[in-house]
């Protein structure tokens, strides 16, 4: 509030002081003021405090997949005293996604005091973008590395088949089973053979090449009496000077007090 009234007061000044009213130098001061004033002002406003776990804004979720997804935080919960809330929101509205995340989390306080034990799943469905919030306390189990995979693997396919539902699901129980230390990344597929001797085949090919190319070379010269070929001035090979070296339940729900400092991973779809 503060800051619009700042704004509407800059604004009036600047409107009625042109450049050549006033000193250039602090007619550029007062609007690069009023530009930076101008980012607070419209920040998208964060709700102060979730519906229950689950807070669907977008109509997504129908009742039965809130109560389901209800059912399991509360067990998960009870189980471990980890909170994990959900959000669902339609638009950030220009705003930014990392921006808004932590002053959600900053605001609903998800987990408990000390523990800092909380997770939330940000979704804004209309910018395909989403957002896991982790708290202190959980940055062990699940680095952004991990939350990261979590978001590429388990929630974004879904999500662009446009299963909401079951990409929520799904992430929830990948977060929970991080949790627990029992959710591993996806392997990488084994490479094939030839994928290990590709590089070194390249690499012969060239050598090969090169090599013939240079003895040709020395061939003409030699029949046409030149004193000059690819081997001149320290050698055509890898480090010789022609060629150089180099390398390369839900009711009254709300957070225990914990606290976030921007750990977690960001991600579309």
């Amino acid at each position: 509030m503060v800051a619009a009234l700042l704004r509407c007061d800059l604004m009036s000044f600047i409107l009625t002081h042109s450049p050549s009213r006033m000193n250039l130098k602090r007619f550029f001061l007062l609007l690069f003021v009023f530009i930076l004033l101008g980012g607070p002002a419209y920040s998208l406003e964060v709700p102060d405090r979730p519906e229950g776990r689950v807070t669907d804004r977008t109509g997504t979720l129908t009742r039965d997949q809130i109560a389901a997804l209800e059912r399991k935080l509360v067990a998960f919960e009870q189980e471990t005293t980890n909170q994990i809330a959900v959000l669902l929101i339609p638009s950030l509205e220009g705003d930014s996604l990392e921006d808004y995340s932590i002053r959600l989390a900053e605001k609903w306080k998800i987990g408990q005091t000390g523990r800092n034990n909380g997770v939330i799943l940000l979704v804004v469905k209309n910018d395909r973008k989403l957002r896991i919030e982790v708290g202190y306390g959980l940055e062990g189990a699940l680095p952004d590395a991990l939350a990261g995979t979590i978001i590429r693997n388990e929630i974004a396919p879904l999500f662009k088949e446009g299963r909401f539902y079951q990409g929520i699901d799904a992430g929830v129980n990948s977060i929970i089973a991080a949790t627990k230390g029992e959710y591993k990344a996806r392997p990488k597929e084994k490479s094939s053979p030839i994928d290990f001797w590709l590089p070194f085949l390249i690499v012969g090919a060239f050598i090969i090449f090169f090599t013939l190319a240079a003895s040709q070379a020395r061939r003409r010269n030699y029949h046409s009496g030149g004193s000059r070929g690819w081997n001149s001035g320290g050698g055509f090979w890898f480090g010789g000077s022609s060629w150089g070296g180099g390398g390369s339940d839900s009711g009254g729900f709300s957070g225990g007090g914990g606290d976030f400092g921007g750990g977690g991973a960001s991600g579309d779809w």
